[in-house]
């Protein structure tokens, strides 16, 4: 992703007595004006800060060093991909932002001082947590993945991130002071390990978990400590930059949700949620513009069981504080109602943040602001004077916070949260047009929290795996039994349909769940008109599932597409192992049942095959009309279905082949002590070589190829099939000449579409901004093939003035080798305009010369 794609431009808006303040002061507006691209550090007046990306699951989002996640407007690089990424995209390479920066707040009492250390706040100019410096502050990073350089035995997920920050440095040129407060930063002397973990498992990739350790390394204990996760949401698309779509978001905190083993039974989800009003309909439809998702923060875990929880929501008007707002409590002779100052909802200052985050209140969801509630019995205000507006969605933040609990000098205490995601949220384009903001339940009753809650519910269980006794004392969490259908037969027998479920864990954390086998390693090999794509499944094959113990690879399955989003993909060829999975006869429930992993032709001809193996056992032939009913045992009756589809037979049942198809299995599984006859010439068993050929493709369009390997599931936990991910580890090519076919041919560079035609429209045939994200001036496209490796391009104009310098870099090849694309915009950054011009490609190979013609 080019950095310039992110790069938001500020919309022009008019102050309005209930609109979203645009005073000069507002920061966001402020910093909106000066976005810009972050590498590694932030700043030079802040170099200790560096920022990551969690890019393995759906959810993309920035990490820093400093007790913040999100980037606020900044597009962060990707140390590890160079990528440029904003806060949050979700789902994955969506280009839809669902956060504009989220901090750490904890407060306690010290002595006789009240203190609260963030990450950051609502004037986004105090930021009191730092690291160390480089390189002992540096983010780490860690994988389960043998594949993957940063693989560590201690890691927890395919991608855990690790920083290390504290709240000590008071030097005001770094924490600035506290908004609103006559001193400077005042420490709690704390230090906090945070490590965040993602996956890209078909379960767990709609959700990122957080652990903290929280340390207290002061001389003095901390009394009364509080701790909360603040954060500011900001929901739209790239491609809409106009204020009105990142100030109309709703929040809310949804508490249970209907358990999947029915009976009644409800799940505890407790996660405060943050969404887009009406998901930005165009013409009464979605598009691929549409943030239709909801996303929310869970506190999975806490230092103590019994802790009270508060949930706070505010709007800040920065243009005029009278017109701030936030539900708020009268206040009892017990609990006194606390003055602000001139600000209602928004807290001020160490003493108005402490406040919010321990009062223990529960403010209604935004949608319902409008309605008057201090009829409750709870004692809130009266609504505002602009309820109505605010309850149509407004740019927002809240404060879900837990306590209280002591720490005494060196006590370390624990806290996990989940950043959760949920797709289809919003379901029907039109419902938003009816919303009343005087009765918000017929709208607020067809949201839908499905996806959200079993997204949460997947993250609580990824933490604390429920049926898993960790930690060996023979508790192994909490199971609900669901009964339907009793039957009384005509002999008097009873039969019921009993589920016994575990939906909690043993409070041991565990961090872990059953994983897909990794992706096989890839490469793609371009020639004209076709692709030939080798993957090697070493990995794939014989690593073992962490929590099921057993190696369940299945199969692979290849994809093409035109674009990185998943549903520009398509699977052009598979291979799955003959097995089949058995489904049993459950006298008592009066079912089939699967309760096993599945069966291998060996293993059935040996069970239930001719003892003198004259005929083959063919499981096909006993279905659930038909079912196999053994001879020796007439209560044990069963069918047989395919696990996937049974392409087994390399060059046959599949277009997969082997690439030596005569390799027998190796003799060790370390390519160090293999002899050389069973590695190919880079080092790589033979055996576990495959190759595809693609081909009818167009050679001057770029494909995405990807090939993915997939798990037969566990049915003992009602697990289905797992995937690895489609879009990870992706490569891009074009079906152009090779770098051995270009120099065997002598082929030369060439430019196209040469002429390159602005009125032929070639975003509409999908060669230009596929993602529609790009402005018409830089989505653009000259392509130059047959490239050297390594080369550089000079754009001259007829005059001789250079208008462009595109540095070529692929000295270890690979499929995008040969090709290289200008987006017609020149050295100072202008469009170039219409001309005649002249290109150079300079090399070790020499110097290659030719025109191109640009018509707008």
């Amino acid at each position: 992703m080019a950095p310039h794609r992110f790069i938001l431009l500020l919309a022009a808006a008019t102050v309005v007595t209930c609109a979203p303040s645009t005073d000069a002061r507002n920061p966001k507006l402020e910093k909106l004006t000066a976005v810009k691209n972050v590498a590694t550090t932030l700043s030079a007046a802040r170099p200790m800060v560096g920022a990551a990306v969690h890019t393995q699951g759906q959810m993309q989002l920035v990490i820093r060093n400093n007790g913040t996640f999100g980037a606020e407007w900044d597009v962060v690089r990707d140390p590890l991909t160079g990528d440029y990424f904003p806060s949050c995209i979700y789902p994955k390479n969506s280009n839809l932002r669902y956060l504009y920066v989220a901090a750490l707040w904890i407060g306690a009492v010290v002595g006789r001082d009240t203190l609260v250390s963030c990450g950051t706040e609502d004037m986004y100019d105090t930021y009191e947590f730092w690291p160390e410096v480089s390189p002992f502050g540096d983010i780490r990073y860690e994988s389960i993945d043998p594949a993957k350089p940063h693989f560590s035995e201690e890691a927890y997920s395919e991608q855990d991130i690790i920083c290390e920050y504290t709240d000590t440095i008071t030097d005001p040129l770094l924490t600035d002071p506290n908004s609103g407060a006559e001193r400077a930063h005042m420490p709690l002397n704390i230090r906090v390990e945070q490590r965040s973990m993602s996956w890209t498992y078909d379960y767990a990739d709609d959700f990122i978990l957080f652990d903290y350790q929280i340390e207290n390394i002061g001389d003095r204990s901390l009394e009364n400590v509080y701790m909360g996760l603040w954060l500011d949401g900001c929901v739209f698309h790239e491609s809409n930059q106009d204020i009105e779509y990142w100030t109309d978001d709703i929040i809310g905190f949804y508490r249970t949700h209907p358990a999947r083993e029915g009976c009644g039974y409800l799940d505890t989800i407790n996660i405060a949620y943050h969404a887009d009003n009406d998901g930005d309909p165009i013409d009464g439809r979605w598009n691929e513009e549409s943030p239709t998702s909801v996303v929310g923060v869970r506190v999975v875990r806490t230092p103590l069981d019994s802790l009270e929880y508060s949930f706070n929501w505010w709007i800040m008007n920065y243009s005029d504080p009278t017109r701030d707002f936030g539900p708020r409590q009268r206040g009892t002779e017990d609990d006194p109602f606390r003055d602000f100052g001139i600000r209602l909802g928004s807290p001020v200052g160490d003493r108005n943040r402490y406040y919010v985050l321990r009062h223990d209140e529960f403010d209604y969801d935004l949608l319902y602001t409008a309605v008057d509630h201090s009829d409750s019995g709870r004692g809130w205000l009266p609504p505002p004077e602009y309820a109505e507006d605010y309850a149509t969605g407004y740019d927002v933040r809240y404060v879900l916070s837990f306590g209280p609990f002591n720490m005494d000098p060196g006590e370390e205490l624990p806290l996990s949260l989940a950043w959760v995601g949920g797709e289809n949220f919003h379901h029907d384009p039109h419902a938003f047009e009816s919303f009343n903001p005087y009765s918000p339940s017929p709208f607020y009753n067809q949201l839908d929290f499905s996806e959200l809650a079993t997204n949460s519910r997947w993250a609580s269980w990824i933490y604390d795996n429920p049926g898993v006794d960790t930690d060996g004392d023979g508790d192994s969490g909490k199971f609900r039994v669901c009964c339907r259908d009793t039957i009384v037969t005509d002999t008097g027998t009873v039969y019921g349909s009993c589920d016994t479920s575990w939906y909690e864990g043993d409070g041991v954390p565990d961090f872990c769940g059953a994983s897909p086998p990794p992706a096989p390693r890839i490469w793609v090999e371009p020639a004209v008109g076709r692709l030939r794509v080798r993957f090697n499944g070493l990995t794939s094959e014989t690593i073992k599932d962490r929590f099921s113990g057993i190696s369940d690879f299945e199969g692979y399955r290849v994809y093409i597409g035109r674009d990185d989003r998943i549903a520009a993909y398509s699977i052009v060829a598979s291979y799955d192992r003959e097995n089949y999975n058995k489904y049993v006869w459950d006298n008592y429930r009066l079912e089939y049942r699967l309760l096993d992993v599945p069966m291998y032709p060996d293993e059935l001809q040996l069970l239930y095959g001719d003892p003198a193996g004259l005929s083959d056992f063919d499981p096909t032939l006993f279905t659930r009309d038909n079912p196999y009913v053994h001879p020796d045992f007439p209560d044990s009756i069963f069918y047989f279905v395919r696990q996937d589809f049974n392409r087994s037979v390399f060059g046959e049942t599949t277009p997969i082949t082997k690439v030596y198809p005569e390799q027998a299995f190796p003799s060790t599984l370390d390519p160090a002590l293999a002899p050389p006859e069973e590695l190919t010439d880079d080092g790589y068993f033979k055996y576990f070589e495959y190759e595809l050929v693609i081909d009818g493709l167009l050679p001057t369009v770029p494909y995405y190829v990807n090939v993915t390997a997939f798990d037969f599931g566990s049915p003992q936990i009602g697990l289905s099939a797992l995937e690895s991910s489609l879009l990870n580890g992706a490569q891009v090519a074009y079906p152009l000449a090779s770098a051995d076919e270009i120099e065997r041919r002598d082929l030369k560079v060439f430019v196209y579409p040469n002429p390159y035609r602005a009125d032929a429209d070639y975003q509409a045939d999908g060669f230009e901004n596929r993602d529609g994200i790009e402005s018409r001036h830089r989505m653009r496209r000259i392509h130059f093939a047959n490239l050297p490796n390594v080369c550089a391009i000079y754009i001259y104009s007829l005059d001789g003035d250079l208008v462009r310098q595109l540095d070529h870099n692929y000295p270890e090849g690979g499929p995008e080798a040969t090709h290289e694309t200008w987006n017609l915009i020149t050295r100072n950054t202008q469009a170039a305009e219409s001309g005649l011009y002249y290109w150079v490609v300079e090399s070790d190979e020499g110097t290659q010369i030719g025109k191109l013609v640009i018509i707008k």
